[in-house]
């Protein structure tokens, strides 16, 4: 988990020690004499740096597409306990208001435990206690009428889903990349940069802007994957907003 400064003292970091390399590596290796190296060093940059766009392409495709898939899981989790909410109005008087008051409390939950736990990688563990609850209110109803046993079905359904959507929720708040894939994202960025520095150009300066240039893509991209890597973790989450909006449109208890 980064933080904002944390991902700026990188960047800044990886630029200026691409810059010092450059710099040591023309005083090593004169930029006059690697030029008859050229076409060796040009076609072997060219396919390692299209592979390396490849899977660098296809690593943020991935976290992107998984902290999308955590996004509307939240959402689909707050939609079905609003839904819970709102059926309770159909059930036996008892049953309803605890119902409510269970679906308040759970937002809360949600809210105030749910997600600082998640934020420190930690497992919540307070809306399932009030999940279980809730599971026991529902089953608890003695339907007398069509309308209740209405209400009873689509209520268990809904709540079913919210189950589902929480334990989603607590894996997907602890997936995150493998270690080898990192090895390979940043092996293969050092590999990438160092290969682009060999190239024997004849305007110095030119090169140099075109080293730092990749450099600075090269990381930002890194930087990207491993923020959105940890959907509920670091200064790139997942919003809560779905369950905030949920818990405003739920009656306060009279």
């Amino acid at each position: 988990m980064l933080t904002r400064t944390e991902n700026i003292l990188i960047l800044i970091s990886v630029m200026i020690g691409a810059m010092l390399f450059m710099t040591a590596l023309n005083r090593i290796w004169p930029q006059e004499k690697r030029r008859e190296h050229n076409d060796l060093i040009g076609w072997q940059l060219g396919i390692l740096g299209t592979t390396y766009a490849v899977i660098l392409g296809f690593m943020l495709y991935t976290v992107w597409t998984t902290f999308c898939d955590a996004e509307l899981n939240a959402d689909l989790e707050a939609n079905a306990l609003r839904n819970v909410y709102r059926l309770a109005e159909g059930l036996p008087p008892s049953q309803r208001a605890l119902l409510e008051k269970q679906s308040r409390a759970y937002a809360d939950a949600v809210l105030n435990e749910d997600w600082p736990a998640m934020a420190q990688d930690r497992i919540p563990d307070e809306s399932h206690v009030i999940n279980q609850a809730m599971w026991r209110t529902l089953m608890s109803v003695k339907t007398a009428t069509q309308s209740e046993i209405t209400a009873e079905d689509h209520a268990l359904f809904e709540l079913a889903s919210l189950t589902e959507h929480r334990r989603t929720r607590l894996l997907q708040s602890a997936y995150r990349l493998p270690t080898i894939f990192w090895c390979v994202l940043i092996v293969g960025g050092a590999v990438t940069i160092i290969s682009a520095s060999m190239f024997g150009s004849i305007n110095v300066k030119l090169h140099s802007l075109q080293v730092f240039c990749f450099s600075l893509l090269i990381t930002l991209v890194l930087l990207a994957i491993a923020d959105v890597n940890l959907p509920f973790r670091g200064w790139v989450h997942v919003s809560k907003f779905a369950f905030i909006r949920a818990r405003q449109n739920m009656n306060e208890p009279e």
